[in-house]
């Protein structure tokens, strides 16, 4: 599959409740932490569905389309909803988290890699299910269905769909930021 086939999405209109700011736009080793999920999907055009805070901020930007979510409170999976509306049906969709800056382009390459004939796949640390996450044109049928929430990984176990978890020793699949300690720290991969 090309590159062409697959769409970047980021999610990132989540309200940082448990930091008490717009976490996305706080400084994690030099930048904001939304710049770690822009840089490393470029190869897949992303588009970021994003909040208002974080979309004044990506305002004008070449690198990443933008993707205004007006009802962030109802959660992650209307967030995917609206980029899976946006997107081409025919197109694979490959999620990213805004709050995991280690993601690299090595674990989503590694992911696209492991993709043949699965409709899910996503990277596995520890027995960790986390990010990015391939979503086929056959799984994306099923997100208009999910609950509203966080519930994205209800993917992980559609009984019609083909699930694939990749083992991986990148700490960057899991690792996320919740609290303004974990925005302090940048641990080691």
């Amino acid at each position: 599959m090309s590159d062409r086939e697959v769409q970047a999405i980021i999610l990132a209109a989540g309200q940082s409740s448990r930091v008490g700011k717009q976490k996305l736009l706080m400084d994690f080793g030099g930048r904001a932490l939304i710049e770690y999920a822009i840089a490393a999907a470029q190869r897949w055009s992303p588009v970021a569905v994003v909040g208002p805070d974080v979309g004044a901020y990506l305002d004008g930007r070449r690198d990443v389309v933008l993707l205004h979510n007006d009802a962030p409170a109802l959660g992650m999976s209307h967030s995917l909803t609206l980029a899976n509306r946006f997107v081409p049906s025919d197109r694979t969709l490959l999620v990213l988290l805004g709050d995991k800056p280690l993601v690299s382009q090595t674990l989503i390459e590694t992911i696209c890699l492991a993709a043949a004939e699965a409709d899910v796949v996503y990277p596995l640390y520890d027995d960790e299910p986390g990010h990015p996450v391939w979503l086929s044109p056959h799984a994306r049928l099923h997100i208009d269905g999910l609950p509203p929430g966080d519930t994205v990984r209800l993917l992980r176990t559609h009984p019609g769909l083909v699930q694939r978890a990749v083992e991986t020793a990148d700490r960057g699949a899991v690792f996320d930021i919740d609290t303004i300690d974990e925005l302090r720290s940048l641990p080691t991969r």
